[in-house]
């Protein structure tokens, strides 16, 4: 039986290579590349001379893919500055198809319900919906997610709170997604009410397929992506929500916190559990509202006084 692979490739100093090719090894139990070279699984022999490598990692085609490429993401941000030069990219991943990738996804992704009236369902999969139902249509690009992580599942799930529990069902607006992915978090928001929301995200594939699912789902008309950085957004939000690394969220507290609107919500993810305290102590004006955990992974609601 052939199986498929993802080869996840990251941009790093080359003194950091020999630790991230440590990592991959452990993460994944195969072989590692460097630039263009195949190397044993314990060898990294015979590297040239230049200041930046790609160390390339193979992870399997499966429902652990995603876990898989947020723990990269977070080695990356956490021993990346301990080296020289070292500048943060999310790593790139790439399918490597035996098989028709697009048949490989459809096992895995099957329509999901989050919270009390969020679906989140795959263009493929038939649904029969219940009244009350928001649905989800998502065709995922590659390595941007379906929604159903714990890191974003929580993020849906504190939307709907708010909407549901505090704001007479309908999410205030506008709403900020930092990091937005594949536009899932965005999505939810305009169908929980949100009339305007901006979506960033470092990533231009991430922005492309980001608008592909808003067109989709029919909300592109309120969702503005782009790859703005949020230094540069005018204005401030009464809900904002940033499922992105710990490492980053602690770095950019300061301009999350600027803008979320007095009495507004700051919905923290992409947080291991074991570095909640971590990120706490980035954000000491806003109180925490909810902790909710799921697996090895942390969503924090935070609130700006009035």
């Amino acid at each position: 039986m052939t199986t498929d692979w993802a080869e996840i490739a990251c941009d790093v100093p080359a003194e950091m290579v020999d630790t991230l090719a440590d990592f991959l090894v452990e993460l994944t139990g195969n072989g590692v590349g460097i630039d263009n070279m195949h190397l044993d699984t314990f060898s990294l022999d015979s590297l040239e001379d230049s200041s930046i490598k790609t160390v390339k990692g193979y992870l399997p085609l499966d429902d652990s893919l995603e876990d898989m490429r947020i723990k990269v993401e977070q080695f990356l941000a956490t021993r990346g500055p301990e080296f020289e030069g070292y500048v943060y990219k999310p790593p790139v991943v790439t399918v490597i198809k035996n098989e028709d990738w697009a048949n490989n996804w459809k096992v895995h992704f099957k329509p999901v319900r989050i919270g009390r009236r969020l679906v989140i369902k795959p263009t493929w999969e038939e649904y029969q919906e219940v009244a009350g139902d928001l649905v989800i249509q998502i065709d995922p690009g590659m390595a941007f997610g379906t929604g159903a992580h714990p890191t974003t599942k929580m993020c849906l799930e504190s939307m709907e709170r708010i909407a549901l529990d505090h704001c007479g069902g309908v999410l205030p607006s506008p709403v900020l997604d930092v990091g937005t992915g594949s536009g899932v978090l965005s999505i939810a928001a305009a169908l929980l009410g949100a009339g305007a929301i901006t979506a960033v995200d470092i990533d231009p594939e991430a922005v492309r397929v980001t608008q592909e699912n808003l067109e989709l789902n029919g909300v592109a008309d309120r969702v503005a992506a782009s790859t703005t950085d949020l230094g540069k957004l005018p204005g401030s939000y009464p809900v904002v929500v940033a499922n992105i690394l710990a490492e980053e969220l602690v770095r950019l507290s300061d301009q999350l916190i600027s803008r979320v609107a007095p009495s507004g919500w700051l919905i923290l993810s992409g947080i291991l559990t074991e570095k909640e305290e971590f990120v706490l102590a980035g954000f000491p004006s806003l109180t925490l509202v909810e902790n909710p955990r799921e697996a090895e992974w942390s969503c924090l609601t935070l609130r700006k006084s009035q």
